[in-house]
């Protein structure tokens, strides 16, 4: 494997690259290959979800290659990670898949230099090393390996160069300390491998603290972000990079970065002040650099805007602190009736969070006390831990903790509890990096709880608007669906119905209100009830539509509703039909040929009180479909109306008739994602 993903690499021109795998029946990817890249750079995405907006999820998702050709593209096209790498870099993600079966995906990266699409040569190597990848795979899968790495995901080590002779390393030494300035070398983390006399005296530190040592940690002047900034910035475009920080008191320094596939190499000279240099301040505290806390900051923001749910808040929280903070288990924690509710958790077993899920609150629980007193708590060890709370047992495998205070809106609305397996001091500036932290994910979950308020509330109300079960017709078979939106309160105005009016007569109807709220789901109950009024008292489906048009435009309730509505005689196998504003249904005959009923539309219901409708009549013998449908079924941005409904016409040719249910599952999942309501009501006559 790590032979094929260093192929691909090199073979494409890639300076680096991410491989990631989809286990059996997951719903995320996890990032198990690192190539060309500190894994650092690659933490925030150890996991990503098929659903996140990300290049690879994207690829993975739907089945084909993903482009990225630039920082502006990617600010537009995926926000999250340009805002994590604001720098000039090419991404391309692509599925791995045999025998048809996903089995995960690559990102391959290149300098902000790449041209602005792939060549072809490019795109056949990307190809083949997929295939190849893809094959190891599902060996990997048939022989029982293990498809997730235990820790971390594995690091591939850089190229090899070639050593040079004793003599030759002389020479080069003797060579660099000649010229003028200083200079070192840092490896693909950033740390000293290298430097030069000259450089040591410069940065005002002898050899041996710096060698090994990372720059922003070593010395505190350079702790500051532009410093570790820049370094990120050489190592993800892969261009030469500059900087100037002062040396306190007064030695201004300038830096020169130039970057390759094993590290950076760094000039060094006295420079003078520049516009992008910080100011003299206080000499940073220990901890996080102040880079990485900016840097984790931003990610969970950016994540976390994204989070609808509580539990959504939960996932993301557990996907970008754990691995970014380097803790192992997590849990999200809140109060309800007097008692701890345990929203998530992440690391832990499960049979230990339910002995606390609904235990009364009480000071003598880490998490209960910071959430009734708003006030974090760090244990750098159990010790420290009982000594804060004697009723303590220490069951859970951890060596050290931080519990963090949810704050919204000035109040504690929930506690975060981080844990470490090998003891962990929590200097100053870490303690601050993390309170803030948690209060991102505090003002998120108290987003997430009112929002999910809202839903159960929408789908209550939902569920009393539409039908629970549909009548049973005799020589009728019917199937029908509803999905919700996928973004905003989860209700809208879309509906279906089907109405028995005597022994061999029923009526058919779908529609959809415009909007998507409570408005739109009680307009739509109206709708629908007028309906089922004029149906039930024998009006021709020209007349349903007109009656009801009268009666919206009487309420003026300021929304418009297209729907329409099917009279069938299972005597006679004819049906006839009237539609207002809405896509035209669709007939799959019993051959299998599908035919687009075309009717004029008539005007949607609630504009114009004295709009007329027309009907139209048309056989439905035995062994045919006719397909009501919304437009969220068919309808997505960038795609014709027509080749998307003549696309639907296909889907129904080529399903079972025999089985509805079958059919309508099939048209339902090859819809659009659901930016709009679904509804779906296929009928069939049976002998």
């Amino acid at each position: 494997m790590d032979a094929a993903m260093a192929a691909v690499v090199r073979e494409s021109g890639a300076f680096g690259g991410l491989l990631y795998v989809l286990p059996p029946g997951d719903n995320a990817l996890w990032q198990v290959l690192v190539a060309g890249v500190p894994q650092e750079f690659a933490t925030p995405w150890m996991r990503v979800a098929l659903t996140d907006p990300m290049p690879v999820a994207d690829a993975v998702r739907e089945r084909r290659l993903v482009w990225v050709g630039g920082r502006e593209e990617m600010a537009r096209r995926y926000p999250r990670p340009a805002l994590v790498l604001p720098y000039d870099f090419a991404l391309a993600a692509t599925p791995l898949a045999s025998d048809a079966t996903l089995r995960g995906g690559l990102v391959l990266l290149w300098p902000g230099t790449h041209s602005a699409q792939l060549s072809p040569e490019e795109r056949d190597v990307i190809q083949r090393g997929c295939r190849r990848l893809g094959g190891l795979l599902q060996q990997a899968a048939d022989r029982g390996d293990p498809l997730l790495p235990a820790d971390r995901p594995r690091t591939l080590p850089p190229p090899a160069r070639r050593t040079p002779s004793p003599s030759e390393a002389t020479t080069l030494s003797a060579f660099v300390d000649r010229l003028p300035g200083g200079y070192c070398s840092l490896d693909m983390n950033g740390r000293i491998t290298f430097l030069t006399p000259a450089a040591a005296d410069l940065l005002g530190a002898g050899r041996d603290d710096l060698v090994g040592a990372l720059p922003w940690e070593a010395l505190p002047w350079m702790d500051v972000p532009h410093v570790e900034d820049r370094y990120r910035a050489a190592m993800v475009s892969r261009r030469p990079q500059a900087f100037t920080v002062l040396r306190p008191p007064e030695t201004w320094l300038a830096f020169e970065l130039y970057p390759d596939a094993t590290g950076l190499s760094v000039r060094i000279a006295r420079g003078s002040p520049a516009e992008d240099a910080p100011l003299p301040g206080s000499v940073p505290t220990a901890g996080p650099s102040r880079a990485a806390v900016l840097y984790h900051l931003m990610h969970l923001a950016s994540t976390l805007t994204e989070a609808v749910g509580v539990q959504d808040v939960v996932e993301q929280t557990a996907d970008q602190l754990l691995p970014a903070l380097g803790a192992q288990a997590m849990v999200l924690m809140t109060a309800q009736d007097g008692r701890l509710k345990i929203l998530g958790h992440r690391g832990y077993r499960t049979e230990i969070m339910d002995r606390f899920d609904a235990v009364p609150l009480s000071s003598d629980i880490p998490g209960a006390d910071v959430l009734a007193t708003g006030v974090p708590g760090f244990f750098a060890s159990f010790a420290d831990m009982q000594r804060a709370y004697p009723a303590t047992v220490h069951e859970d495998g951890m060596a050290a903790w931080a519990v963090l205070p949810l704050i919204s809106s000035g109040r504690p609305i929930g506690s975060l509890l981080i844990a470490y397996q090998r003891p962990h001091a929590f200097p100053p500036g870490e303690r601050a990096a993390l309170t803030s932290l948690a209060g991102l994910v505090g003002q998120a979950l108290d987003r997430a709880r009112l929002y999910d308020a809202k839903d159960h509330l929408a789908h209550r109300l939902q569920s009393a608007l539409l039908p629970h079960t549909l009548p049973r017709v005799p020589g009728l078979e019917v199937a029908a669906r509803y999905l919700p939106a996928a973004r905003g309160l989860g209700i809208g105005g879309d509906f279906y119905d089907l109405i028995r009016l005597d022994e061999h007569t029923a009526s058919a109807t779908i529609g959809d209100v415009q909007g998507h709220n409570v408005d739109a789901a009680a307009l739509m109950g109206q709708v629908r009830t007028a309906v089922h009024a004029h149906a039930t008292v024998g009006a021709t489906p020209d007349d349903v539509l007109a009656r009801t048009n009268r009666l919206l435009t009487d309420l003026d309730p300021g929304l418009f509703t297209s729907c329409v509505y099917v009279h069938l005689d299972l005597a006679t196998h004819r049906a006839c039909l009237a539609t207002a504003g809405h896509p035209p249904p669709l007939v799959r005959h019993a051959d299998g040929r599908t035919e687009l009923l075309r009717i004029p539309p008539g005007l949607l219901l609630g504009i114009e009180p004295d709009a007329l409708y027309s009907a139209l009549e048309f056989s439905l013998p035995p062994g045919s479909v006719l397909a009501l449908y919304t437009d969220g079924l068919v309808e997505a941005p960038g795609v014709d109306l027509d080749d998307a409904i003549a696309a639907l016409a296909g889907l129904l040719e080529h399903a079972d008739p025999t089985d509805l249910d079958a059919m309508a599952d099939a048209l339902v999942r090859h819809a659009p994602a659901p930016e709009d309501d679904i509804a779906l009501l296929l009928i069939s006559p049976r002998t």
